[in-house]
């Protein structure tokens, strides 16, 4: 690594800097003329090396890369807040299975769950920026599909699904409860496409 970065790594942080939500790398090469992305993720790399003992860090989270703050200060930058309501365990179970089998239907996670669940649920886990639409699977009555979104992975720390935790790693952590038995299923289940159980107003 030079000692001072190059032009293409300072217009990518540059550009990163001033801009208002995360880019992509394709966004960034088109934003900066064009640029071979290849050239622009290496820049990337390079960007991230040097701030990896910063203040703050350059991170990617789900393809889309943005600055943030060392975790290990972030409690400088804590103000006080209204506190968010805590999810519910039917939202709970259903962000759950929606982030290990995505993308799947409400007929799907219903399947799993072993319970009908109301269309409330989904709305407060979108309403949340969490989980969207992500089609309509092409079986018989063309249900909705849903799956998570970059903010989900940015909100729990993730840079992809890859690195959701495993069941024995939420064990060790002492984070099953109150949702392990849905979350081994989400795990374990494979969803049936031929299964389309009434999805109309159903409650928790």
């Amino acid at each position: 690594m030079s000692e001072e970065p190059g032009t293409l790594e300072r217009a990518v942080e540059a550009t990163l800097f001033a801009a208002e939500t995360p880019m992509g790398v394709e966004a960034l090469a088109a934003h900066l003329g064009g640029l071979a992305p290849g050239d622009v993720r290496e820049a990337l790399v390079l960007l991230e090396a040097r701030y990896r003992n910063r203040g703050i860090h350059l991170v990617e989270r789900g393809g889309r890369w943005h600055f943030e703050t060392a975790p290990d200060l972030a409690h400088l930058l804590r103000r006080e807040k209204e506190q968010v309501r805590r999810l519910s365990r039917a939202a709970t179970e259903v962000l759950a299975i929606i982030a290990y089998h995505e993308p799947v239907s409400r007929a799907e996670i219903e399947s799993i769950r072993g319970v009908q669940t109301s269309a409330g649920t989904l709305d407060v886990l979108m309403e949340a920026g969490w989980v969207k639409p992500a089609g309509r699977r092409e079986v018989p009555g063309r249900p909705v599909i849903y799956a998570t979104t970059p903010d989900f992975l940015d909100h729990f720390g993730l840079a992809s699904r890859r690195d959701l935790p495993g069941i024995d790693e939420l064990r060790a952590a002492g984070l099953l409860d109150p949702v392990d038995e849905a979350l081994e299923a989400a795990m374990q289940f494979e969803p049936d496409e031929d299964s389309t159980p009434d999805d109309e107003n159903l409650a928790d």
